[in-house]
């Protein structure tokens, strides 16, 4: 959703922020694709429907503000990109729009949804469809014409489920009922307990129940759970299968929805969750996604998303292929997790983009 010109004019072109789940990436660029400076700023809400995630995203603005030697309350950039986790439905389009417009950073604000963002950052096309599993989950699509597919993903009410929170909190209960003897033995009854410090499934729950433990603390589990599988364990392979086929039902429902089936549409997959290499995770993901797609492409997103918030806003700005191979060539992970870094010479080679294999290590998604 994009918001009405002002009339002043602020002193660069595109202010390009990803905004995930535990962090607030944000770049100031020129047309011709120079990044003036990027900023990594973590977020303390995971909550994306609320005033505190989107003071996140202001304090993300502020320090890009300061790294670019810009002040903090007037105009810094023509358009401004927002891709968003809490951009889920258009009544959240338009209430983000309304508090970006009251701090006037861009002559011209445009919100869309993270996985937006991840797609655009994890292919050279303008369309496909992204999966993003980070703290939670969400999918999005874009056809070749333009027409796009999301999904409401705020939970539990909309039919969601995966994504770090989910699995950590399956890990959990999976390892209680292990122990207690409603369940199957699994490694996740010794490994959960252990990564907190404990001894016991019981002893992590009372934490829990008692305040002593945030229970948003589960969504660090995602990699105990990965390791017991890769390990043999039967319920955490159980745990990443539902994962598997949860983001082949979205995907699949994008592919399907937007009637890409007979294409090779790129599947782009971002987020802390699709970091582990686990090979059988991924083979699952791709001959779900096969069956509907026999031409899909799936590949994991090694570029930050932010990356891919710049490439939207040079669209929106009708920049050039030059440009945006200039964007994506200084938008990497260790540029912008430099805090404060800027780039001090405007890169002009013309870059070829080199895609990895589905299941090796990327460092994106949010």
């Amino acid at each position: 959703m994009a918001g009405e010109p002002r009339t002043r004019r602020p002193p660069h072109a595109l202010l390009a922020v990803d905004g995930g789940g535990s962090k607030v990436d944000a770049a100031l660029l020129d047309t011709d694709g120079s990044v003036i400076a990027a900023v990594r700023h973590p977020n303390e809400s995971q909550n994306g429907a609320g005033d505190a995630y989107l003071n996140g995203v202001a304090a993300s603005v502020a320090a890009l503000c300061r790294a670019a030697g810009l002040p903090e309350d007037a105009p810094i950039a023509r358009v401004g990109m927002f891709c968003l986790a809490g951009a889920d439905l258009p009544a959240d389009d338009r209430r983000i729009l309304r508090w970006l417009r009251a701090r006037s950073w861009a002559a011209r604000d445009v919100v869309r949804n993270d996985t937006f963002a991840v797609l655009r950052a994890g292919t050279e096309r303008r369309w496909g469809v992204a999966v993003v599993c980070g703290f939670g989950t969400n999918c999005s699509g874009v056809a070749p014409g333009g027409r796009t597919f999301r999904f409401p993903a705020v939970g539990d009410v909309s039919g969601d489920w995966g994504g770090g929170h989910d699995i950590g909190s399956a890990a959990l209960w999976y390892a209680l009922r292990a122990k207690d003897g409603r369940g199957e033995p699994t490694a996740l009854a010794a490994m959960v307990p252990a990564h907190f410090g404990m001894r016991r499934p019981r002893q992590v729950m009372e934490a829990m129940y008692f305040g002593r433990l945030s229970e948003d603390r589960v969504v660090e589990l995602p990699p105990v759970v990965f390791r017991a599988a890769a390990g043999g364990d039967a319920v955490a392979r159980r745990i990443l299968d539902r994962q598997a086929d949860e983001v082949v039902a979205m995907a699949g429902a994008a592919i399907r929805k937007l009637g890409m089936t007979r294409l090779d549409v790129d599947v782009v997959l971002g987020g802390g969750i699709f970091r582990g290499g686990d090979r059988p995770f991924f083979d699952r993901i791709e001959k779900g996604l096969a069956c509907v797609a026999p031409r899909v492409r799936v590949r994991c997103l090694t570029a930050p998303p932010v990356a891919g918030a710049a490439l939207l806003g040079l669209d929106e700005l009708r920049a050039g292929r030059a440009a945006k191979a200039r964007a994506r060539e200084t938008l990497t992970h260790d540029f912008v997790e430099r805090r404060g870094s800027r780039a001090r010479r405007r890169t002009r080679q013309t870059v070829r983009i080199v895609e990895g294999g589905v299941g090796r290590r990327g460092r994106g998604g949010t």
